[in-house]
C-alpha cells in the first residue's frame, strides 16, 4: 500500500503529467513499479527514463525536449512557435551542439541540425509551448539568421517572416546584425533589410 501511496503522491505532484525513473528511485522505490504502471495502462513510456500519465494531454514539443535536453527548437519550428509562420511543421527541427549523439534521435520525426559549440548557446529563450509548458527555442533574430544560413527552407516562409520582422515594433536590428556577423550571413540579412526597411 505504501508503494501505491508514494507513486500517487509523485503523480499528483507532477504538473506536466510526467514521472521519471530518477524521481521514483529518489523516493526509495524500485523502478520496476513504473513497468507495472505501464502494464496496467496508467502510464506509457515516452523515452528512456521518462513516463507519461495515460490521462495527460500529450505535448510533443515539451516531451521531445524533456527527452533530448540539449535540443533547442530552431528554423521553421522556431518560426512557428514564435508566431512568425502559420505553417505547422510536419517535422520538428531541433539544433544540437556538434558531437552530441544519441542513437534514438534517428528514430524520431525530427530534423536534426548541428552547430559548433560557440554557436549553440546564444539566442536561446524560454517560451510556452502551445499547450502551456516551458520549452527552449532560439529567439527570432537567431532563427532568421539560421534560416538564411541553411538550405532547404521554403523561400516563401523566409520572405514572409522577414517582412513581418521588418514591420515589427519589437525588432532589434543591432542584435540581428550581431548574430548575422557571428553566423556569417550578414550579406543575406543586409539584402533583405535593404529591401524591406
Amino acid at each position: 500500500m505504501e508503494i501505491n501511496e508514494t507513486i500517487n503522491e509523485l503523480l499528483q505532484a507532477s504538473t506536466d503529467g510526467t514521472i521519471t525513473t530518477a524521481q521514483v528511485t529518489k523516493a526509495g522505490l524500485h523502478r520496476s513499479v513504473l513497468q507495472k504502471l505501464v502494464d496496467c495502462g496508467e502510464l506509457y513510456r515516452y523515452g528512456r527514463g521518462l513516463y507519461v500519465k495515460s490521462s495527460a494531454w500529450e505535448d510533443d514539443f515539451y516531451l521531445l525536449q524533456r527527452k533530448y535536453k540539449r535540443g533547442i527548437y530552431s528554423h521553421d519550428t522556431a518560426l512557428y512557435l514564435l508566431g512568425y509562420s502559420d505553417r505547422t511543421p510536419a517535422k520538428y527541427t531541433m539544433t544540437f551542439p556538434k558531437g552530441y549523439n544519441t542513437p534514438s534521435l534517428k528514430q524520431e520525426n525530427i530534423t536534426v541540425k548541428r552547430v559548433v559549440p560557440k554557436n549553440y548557446e546564444f539566442g536561446i529563450i524560454e517560451i510556452q509551448s502551445p499547450s502551456g509548458n516551458p520549452i527552449r527555442v532560439y529567439d527570432l533574430e537567431r532563427t532568421l539568421c539560421d534560416i538564411l544560413r541553411g538550405s532547404g527552407s521554403d523561400i516563401q516562409i523566409v520572405g514572409e517572416a522577414m517582412k513581418r520582422y521588418a514591420a515589427s515594433k519589437s525588432k532589434d536590428i543591432h542584435k540581428l546584425m550581431q548574430y548575422a556577423e557571428q553566423l556569417r550571413v550578414k550579406p543575406k540579412v543586409l539584402h533583405y533589410m535593404e529591401v524591406l526597411l
